[in-house]
Order: structure tokens, then sequence, then C-alpha cells
């Protein structure tokens, strides 16, 4: 029984400092994009579906960006770019989509850094 309570309260300490470093990755991420010229205007932002959410939502001149924080503890986790898979990207495009709509911007105004370019319009 006392083993059981060890392991839920190591697991919700690895939990609680996941948000920590989640939370501190998306602060630098916020200062560093002001410090661009970019205005931040929502955090964490999550459609009505519940399907996907994006950690920040900035205007940067005319162009909507929407961008994915990952944060590593260590250099054994595997590059933050690789972290974003194919069906991550599919979460974040609907979310984006929910945010163009709500917001009443043109698709065409947004981008994903991921990307490397402006959103496909197709789609």
């Amino acid at each position: 029984m006392i083993g059981l309570l060890y392991r839920a309260a190591d697991a919700l300490r690895r939990r609680k400092l996941a948000h920590i470093i989640t939370g501190f990755g998306e602060d630098l991420a916020h200062r560093y994009l002001r410090k661009q010229g970019c205005t931040i205007v929502a955090r964490r932002y999550r459609p009505n579906s519940g399907r996907g959410e994006i950690d920040l939502v900035a205007w940067h001149k005319q162009t909507l960006i929407f961008v994915e924080v990952k944060t590593r503890a260590s250099a054994e986790y595997p590059d933050p770019e690789r972290a974003v898979d194919a069906e991550k990207q599919i979460y974040l495009e609907h979310a984006g989509r929910d945010y163009t709509r709500r917001a009443n911007v043109p698709w065409e105004n947004g981008r994903f850094p991921y990307h490397q370019r402006r959103v496909d319009q197709s789609t």
C-alpha cells in the first residue's frame, strides 16, 4: 500500500514538473516573439471541439503566426522539430482554422513556423 502511495506521489511530482517546464518554455517563446516585433494575441488557444491546442498565436505585420512550443528538460529527448509529427500538424491546423474563423481573419494570412511557408490555401 505504501509503495502505491509513493508511486502516485512521484507521478504527481513529475506531472507538476512537466507543467512548470512547459510554462517556462512558453514564457521564453512569448518574450522572444515580442522582441521580434510580434504581438501575442492568444496563449494556449483550444477550439470548442477540443481538437488541438495552439501554444501561442501572434501577429507579425500582416501574418498571423501559430506557434507550437516544445521545451526539453534534457538532451535525451529528440529535437523539438521531430516532436510535431503529421498527426500533431493536423490538430494544429484544425485549431488554427478555428481561430482564424472566429477572429474573422483570412486563412491565407496564417502561418505555421514548422511549415517554413504560409499555410496551404487549398485545404
